[in-house]
Parts: structure tokens; sequence; C-alpha cells
């Protein structure tokens, strides 16, 4: 990551790095915009702990409820569930960019409540915790997931711009799309 463009407690990730979550069962809350290496952290958490001979298991949270819901359609959703328990670190990525249904909200409820105190959660998000009841469509529900996730868990509020989008500026790429729309707007004709 860098530095100069992103704020991260260093020393918060150094201490996560030797995985004592883990082997406590916490959770670890990654937010931040888009671009700012929420999802880059997690990964290498989810490395460390493989190295130290954890399971590991990563997806993404639109993942994670389709393949729940296919297991509840399949009438086995109790072994998938078990399953989702099993790893030792379970990275969950991207929660609040799609929202969930009612009945995702209650699988994703039911997963984290068999995880809760026997196994570590990493989630990626880029919506504060304020803006969950909109991801789970009832704040009963995003209050009882956000209990259970942060009452063990380690948060990261990471600052800064997309790398993603530093890379363009850099290459002047930004500044000539930006220059071409308004070059065309100011051609058009108003309209009246």
């Amino acid at each position: 990551m860098d530095s100069e463009q992103t704020h991260i407690d260093r020393k918060v990730v150094r201490e996560l790095s030797g995985l004592s979550f883990a082997e406590r069962a916490e959770n670890v809350i990654l937010l931040g915009p888009p671009g700012v290496g929420k999802t880059h952290l997690g990964i290498a958490l989810g490395v460390k702990a493989v190295e130290a001979g954890h399971r590991v298991l990563f997806m993404t949270i639109e993942n994670l409820t389709m393949r729940l819901a296919r297991a509840r359609s399949e009438n086995r959703l109790e072994r998938q569930l078990q399953q989702f328990t099993y790893p030792k670190v379970l990275i969950l990525d991207e929660m609040g960019y799609l929202p969930m249904s009612r009945e995702d909200a209650s699988l994703f409820f039911r997963l984290l409540s068999r995880r809760y105190e026997k196994a570590s959660i990493i989630i990626t998000s880029n919506k504060s915790f304020t803006d969950w009841g909109e991801i789970f469509g009832d704040q009963v529900m995003a209050t009882a997931i956000l209990d259970r996730l942060l009452h063990h868990s380690t948060v990261i509020s990471i600052k800064g711009d997309s790398y993603r989008l530093r890379e363009k500026k850099k290459a002047g790429m930004l500044e000539k799309q930006r220059s071409r729309k308004e070059d065309e707007a100011k051609k058009e004709p108003a309209k009246t």
C-alpha cells in the first residue's frame, strides 16, 4: 500500500499479522472506500493464516449468499453451513456493494451465529456500520449481525483514494477523459 495516499494504522496491521485474532476466534472488519486495499489486506492476513497451518476460505458476500440460498433450496443447508463453519478464518469480501434480500440476510446471520466465538471472519466493506441496515434491508437484523460481529473484533478504517484512480491520474488519463467530455458538452447545442 502506498503510505502517502492510504492512511492505516500500521501497528494494528502488524499485530493482526501475528494471527492472535485467529487464535482467539476474533473478527477483523476492514472498512473504506473502493481501491484503498481492503481486499489486499484481507488476503494477506489469509495467506499468513495458511502459512501458520490454518484452514482459510475466501469468497465474496455475493458468492456466499448464492451458495447458501442454493443449499437451502436443495435441502442441504445444514451441511453447507457446517462447511463454512470449518475454516479457522473465513474472508468475506465486498459487504455492502449489493443489498441482501431478507432471506440472504437471515442465512448470513445463521452462519455468523455458528462461527461466533469459534472461528474468525474477516469482512471487507465500503459502507460504514450506520449504513448496514440498508445492506440487510432491516435495521433490527443489521443490529443483531453487528452485535455478534463486533463483540470480539478489530475494526480498521482505511482512508485514501482508490489506487486504481491514482494510477489513471498519474498517467493523465482522468484529466484527458474529463477534458474530452467537457469539449463535447460545449459543442452540443443547448436544449431549450
